[in-house]
């Protein structure tokens, strides 16, 4: 592939970006002035007052009112009627231009009409699911592999989560080793053994509520981008059994919120291969939305194994999949071998008819329509225009993206680490409820965001689209204290 089939039209300047960051971490919070905040919370209750009633309802019988962590956003959650191309509507008739992309994977933007009418037409003759066979799982099988020649072999699964469980199965059956090591901060799902060092470098086992300490003993984490620190690890467990893998994010943990020098994917896979470990790529928002070829494409670096979620089936339901070396891969059961000779993997629901036929026709137009770098483009024109607000009102604050992918630091929780433990521990709770404050700002003024902090753009963001985004950001940037 060539590299304007990517959708980094430029690598960013990573030291440049951790200087900026630094800075911010180390300036007092500057959140939105008290009286727009208060008029911003005024928007969810009188605009939104549908929404207030079903989660207020909702609360009764889910915890905290939605199913998934993406959906909590403060001052409640809204909820979602209506989605197309570039935008939202709620069910108070409210429109908002989508930046989270349903966390990522609709590249072409939301409910694709060519996907849809592939999805209505098996719906039509087959139904979503049959507990059988059915050819597109071996189109989209294919489909895939032809996109990375990594994957040898492919097995689909429901979810992100259980691909990087299956993945590390693997990987321990195949080495015949139990140390996996993953970079602190990075997000590979909530399976036991993942839940390590989640979001911020260094915390361990700090969310592993409900979690036997057993199940995490050999999970181990090690600074973002440091070589030498994953070199010493690997040290020391080839004295203790060896490591069965390393696991990244290849864009940085958290989707690059941390971002990685473009040297350093390289330099990880000839650490495993100097130690005997299999190499795992986390793909799950990368896969696709950097290219059709994938992070491991854009790096030039071929892992052994990658793991895919949301952005296999173009946002569609039972989205995930692990795909690889195939020495590695026929270490799961599934139709061949007996009992106690693979490693164990289940999924009744994996690669049913309905999520291959979708993830089959989204990839071909993805494919068709260059759809990755066009949102890369997107995502450059963003984040050049927030970084002319930013220089406009003298911020601190720091954007930068990786194509699609853009990032909006404004209260940089997710930078925090025990390099400085006090300023950790006193500042956590203030930055995480200042991003949280961020991201109802956007809301109130139409604008969804993941988390108040990255924005994921799609082929349906149109220039018009981005510039009416500016206008937004500008209308909530302009009332931050100090400005």
């Amino acid at each position: 592939m060539t590299e304007q089939q990517y959708a980094i039209s430029h690598y960013p300047d990573v030291e440049k970006i951790y200087k900026k960051l630094n800075a911010l971490v180390a300036q007092p919070l500057r959140p939105v002035r008290r009286d727009k905040m208060a008029e911003y919370l005024g928007y969810f209750e009188n605009s939104c007052t549908r929404s207030k009633e079903l989660i207020d309802e909702a609360q009764k019988i889910i915890p905290g009112g939605v199913q998934h962590n993406l959906a909590f956003n403060y001052p409640f959650p809204i909820a979602i009627e209506k989605a197309e191309g570039a935008f939202l509507w709620d069910v108070d008739g409210n429109r908002y231009i989508d930046f989270l992309q349903a966390g990522g994977p609709t590249i072409l933007g939301s409910n694709y009409h060519v996907v849809r009418d592939h999805v209505i037409d098996l719906l039509d003759h087959c139904g979503p699911v049959t507990g059988l066979f059915h050819e597109y799982e071996l189109k989209l099988a294919q489909l895939i592999q032809r996109f990375m020649p990594s994957i040898e072999m492919f097995r689909m699964l429901g979810t992100g989560t259980e691909s990087v469980m299956a993945a590390v199965r693997a990987a321990r059956a195949y080495t015949k080793k139990k140390k996996v090591i993953k970079v602190g901060g990075a997000y590979h799902g909530w399976s036991d053994s993942m839940v390590y060092g989640l979001h911020i470098p260094g915390t361990g086992r700090f969310e592993a509520k409900g979690i036997p300490r057993g199940a995490s003993a050999n999970t181990q984490e090690f600074y973002p981008n440091s070589i030498g620190a994953l070199r010493r690890k690997l040290i020391t467990n080839r004295l203790r059994g060896g490591t069965a893998a390393v696991i990244v994010e290849p864009v940085g943990p958290e989707s690059g919120t941390r971002p990685v020098p473009f040297e350093f994917n390289q330099q990880v896979r000839e650490l495993c291969d100097e130690f005997g470990a299999l190499l795992i790529f986390d793909e799950v928002v990368s896969g696709f939305r950097l290219g059709m070829g994938g992070a491991q494409g854009y790096f030039g670096v071929v892992p052994d194994l990658t793991i895919f979620g949301k952005c296999i089936t173009g946002g569609y339901p039972m989205a995930g999949g692990v795909g690889g070396k195939a020495d590695v891969i026929r270490c799961f059961a599934a139709g061949i071998g007996g009992t106690g000779e693979r490693a164990y993997i289940g999924g009744t629901l994996s690669a049913n008819p309905l999520s291959c036929v979708a993830g089959y026709h989204a990839l071909l137009e993805m494919e068709r329509t260059n759809a990755p770098v066009i949102a890369g483009r997107a995502g450059d024109r963003m984040t050049a225009g927030l970084q002319k607000i930013i220089d406009k009102y003298n911020l601190p604050f720091v954007a930068f993206n990786q194509g699609s992918i853009v990032h909006l630091e404004t209260a940089a929780v997710m930078l925090l680490d025990f390099h400085h433990p006090l300023r950790l521990a006193r500042e956590l709770k203030a930055r995480k409820h200042m991003m949280e404050e961020m991201g109802a700002a956007y809301m109130a003024n139409g604008l969804i965001t993941l988390a108040g902090s990255r924005l994921y753009t799609s082929m349906a963001d149109t220039e018009k689209v981005i510039d009416e985004a500016l206008g937004k950001f500008e209308a909530v940037l302009s009332n931050i204290e100090g400005v």
